[in-house]
């Protein structure tokens, strides 16, 4: 990964902080079991009914949360985000997901809202994923706080998986510290975008309970990584034992063909704008961890983005472009805005590319 990845920092070796197979080989996992085991005791001996409530999306990662949960007893309140454009297969694997057991809340946002909040936080900041991450933390945490569910339980810590400060690589607590630096919502609060277009009433569903409020309700937020070896594979082969599918054309986005698949753009949108803004893609997430996990070398990484060349998602941002009602130029216009000049220049036919890129005879276009 390229140090414009933020919160990526590289050491004198050229080494990230992001979590690699070795360091994760030092954790003493038969430790964090344990741990967690007293976390689920302590939730059961708390709860009134719901002993636990997840974030679900059906995918493969909340899948294997409600595995890993219904295996050690607890009762589970499932809650999930309803995108406003999901997929047949992410309707299927959601439907799979509560068959293994579950109670569950597909929660549905004013559509108007969504499309107003999605095409402002695209202006704005170049990224579709805003009002997505916004909702699905705060959606969870607020009906935990309401019905004093005391244990919320998210799956990887971003911050750990991809690079952040030791404090923050945490897997005991999460809160709206964690939130603004890694919740993927550009340091933002529901408050920030209210307006006379959307109002707070509106943006109901957006704000976060506080602190305070969670601490008062007694509501604690885990992440279950922390606990248990992350790893997209082994989290996709768990799911999939258990009736998870994957995407029989191969990847809609990056490598996996079992990840990002259960909306049709917002997503894939989110991830072609790091191209942008940072000069990498989905594709090199995804690589990145196979090399982090001994599966990959770099060299075969590289291999691999050479082959796929330019990733641009035509069909998701004609699909975007026709729900925001905006045209595909305005869209490149607004794109384009957010093109990091630290990392993009012209070169002499007047095309945008990458100063030395690692891979020489790449077709800008």
């Amino acid at each position: 990964m390229p140090d414009s990845r933020p919160n990526v920092e590289l050491d004198a070796t050229g080494r990230c902080n992001g979590a690699t197979f070795d360091e994760k080989s030092r954790i003493d996992w038969g430790n964090r079991e344990r741990l967690f085991r007293d976390v689920v005791e302590t939730s059961k001996h708390r709860s009134e009914g719901h002993d636990c409530l997840i974030p679900v999306s059906g995918g493969k990662d909340s899948t294997w949360q409600v595995i890993k949960c219904l295996e050690y007893g607890l009762n589970p309140l499932c809650v999930t985000w309803k995108t406003p454009v999901r997929t047949e297969l992410g309707q299927r694997n959601l439907d799979n997901l509560i068959s293994l057991g579950v109670d569950h809340i597909d929660y549905r946002i004013n559509p108007e809202v969504e499309r107003r909040f999605l095409l402002k936080s695209f202006e704005k900041l170049g990224t579709t994923a805003l009002p997505m991450h916004m909702a699905l933390f705060a959606i969870p945490l607020m009906i935990a706080t309401r019905f004093s569910i005391p244990l919320v339980v998210w799956g990887e810590n971003s911050a750990f998986e991809y690079g952040g400060p030791e404090d923050q690589r945490r897997g005991f607590k999460l809160d709206s510290e964690w939130l603004k630096r890694y919740g993927v919502t550009h340091g933002t609060t529901a408050a920030d975008w209210v307006d006379d277009e959307l109002t707070q009433k509106a943006m109901t569903s957006y704000f976060m309970p506080s602190d305070a409020e969670i601490t008062a309700a007694g509501v604690r937020a885990v992440f279950l990584g922390y606990y248990f070896h992350w790893d997209p594979v082994e989290t996709f082969q768990a799911a999939k034992a258990r009736g998870f599918e994957e995407r029989a054309e191969g990847a809609k986005t990056g490598y996996y063909a079992f990840a990002d698949i259960d909306d049709d753009f917002i997503i894939s949108i989110h991830h072609f704008m790091k191209w942008y803004k940072f000069g990498f893609t989905r594709l090199w997430d995804n690589l990145a961890l196979e090399i982090r996990h001994n599966r990959m070398t770099r060299e075969e990484a590289v291999g691999i983005i050479t082959e796929h060349g330019d990733e641009t998602p035509h069909e998701d941002i004609a699909a975007f472009c026709s729900y925001v009602d905006i045209s595909e130029k305005r869209f490149f216009e607004i794109a384009n805005s957010f093109r990091n000049p630290d990392i993009w220049s012209r070169n002499q036919d007047g095309a945008w590319h990458i100063r030395d890129f690692m891979i020489p005879d790449w077709q800008w276009t």
